[in-house]
């Protein structure tokens, strides 16, 4: 069995490439016409998936064999802090820029594994590559994959610092609306103001998520109130996001932050507060004892590498992916705590062991596959 291996060279030209191209939630048009001729011009054959209008998943996957496990990477990002400094820029080993981390150096790593692999002479492997859309938003681009795909297996490429999760977080998405009477800011004390409504009952959230949930991630993403001038505001709007260990009852959760938002009934008329759950994910947790498990220890025991599971602690397109049956295991370069900041950055040398460890990946499951050898 030929075994080639990864060319650095040609996946930081790859990754550079793939930062420099702007690509936020719903406008990875550019993005997306790169890849394909990217992919086109090294004659592997592109499945395009429309996800909507004007954009598609790039799907890469040997014809009429049932696919064993998928490499599956996000190439949208989320929207650059500053336009004006968003690209591609080294300091030693770190390379720099939008979506690095989250998650453009872990889709680098698989397409320069999966093109070492197919140049390496295994076009027939029920091994596949997916690169989709939307991750950052809704998560459109994966639930298009997931409806006209099935494997039992998939490896996803988020920044986990090289440490395979088997686990990951769930998520829900809380909006938060308060109503009252616009009137005359001067007689704000004799009506409460949809503001301190809110104010008041987000301070009660947080105490009772420290208190009776410390394990809960939880962040205050937005908080505004509609334009009064010199008035008092007649609505103001918080989303929360929650992010909840695997195995915690999502329900009760909810349940609990329900009655904890409404509690205290404000007495003067006119002032409300509702509370609604908008996006829930459910988190999951897979078996050490699986076939793919062991393969992936075999792979960094190899590379001379610790293996430590943990649990990856946001939601990501794993989580609907894990909905539809699938067993995704987490595992990519980057911290997480990099990912969406300001002065986003990775290093160059793990994402090249990155691609080593999935191209490793993909030949033992070749070794695993009498017909394959």
């Amino acid at each position: 069995m030929t075994t080639n291996r990864i060319q650095p060279q040609r996946l930081e030209k790859l990754l550079q490439r793939l930062v420099d191209i702007y690509s936020p939630a719903g406008k990875e048009g550019d993005v997306l016409d790169f890849l394909k001729g990217y992919l086109k011009r090294r004659n592997l054959p592109v499945i395009i998936q429309a996800v909507d209008e004007d954009r598609y998943n790039i799907i890469l996957a040997p014809a009429n064999i049932d696919i064993q496990l998928a490499f599956i990477g996000h190439i949208d990002t989320v929207a650059a802090p500053d336009l004006d400094n968003y690209s591609y820029s080294t300091q030693g080993d770190r390379v720099q820029g939008l979506g690095v981390a989250d998650m453009k150096g872990g889709c680098a790593a698989m397409l320069e594994a999966f093109l070492t692999f197919r140049e390496a002479g295994h076009a027939e492997a029920p091994i596949a590559l997916c690169l989709v859309v939307g991750e950052e938003e809704s998560g459109d681009g994966a639930e298009k994959l997931m409806k006209s795909y099935h494997f039992p297996w998939a490896i996803i490429g988020e920044p986990t610092n090289l440490a395979p999760c088997l686990q990951s977080y769930g998520y829900v998405e809380i909006q938060l609306t308060a109503r009252g009477t616009r009137q005359h800011a001067s007689l704000a004390k004799r009506r409460h103001n949809a503001v301190e409504l809110m104010l008041q009952t987000i301070l009660r959230l947080t105490h009772q998520l420290e208190a009776k949930h410390p394990e809960i991630n939880y962040n205050i993403r937005d908080l505004f109130s509609s334009h009064s001038g010199f008035a008092v505001p007649e609505r103001c709007e918080a989303w929360l996001d929650l992010h909840i260990p695997p195995g915690m009852d999502i329900g009760e959760v909810l349940i609990d932050m329900e009655e904890v938002a409404l509690s205290k009934k404000d007495s003067r008329p006119n002032i409300e507060m509702s509370f609604r759950s908008v996006t829930i994910a459910a988190g999951y947790q897979i078996p050490e004892k699986a076939t793919v498990v062991d393969t992936i220890k075999n792979v960094f025991k190899t590379h001379n590498l610790t293996w430590s599971a943990d649990a990856f602690k946001s939601h990501s397109d794993a989580n609907q992916i894990w909905a539809s049956g699938v067993k995704p295991i987490i595992l990519g370069p980057g911290q997480l705590e990099q990912a969406h900041s300001h002065d986003e950055s990775a290093s160059f040398q793990q994402i090249c062991l990155a691609a080593e460890i999935y191209l490793d990946l993909m030949y033992a499951m070749v070794l695993a596959d009498p017909d394959q050898k």
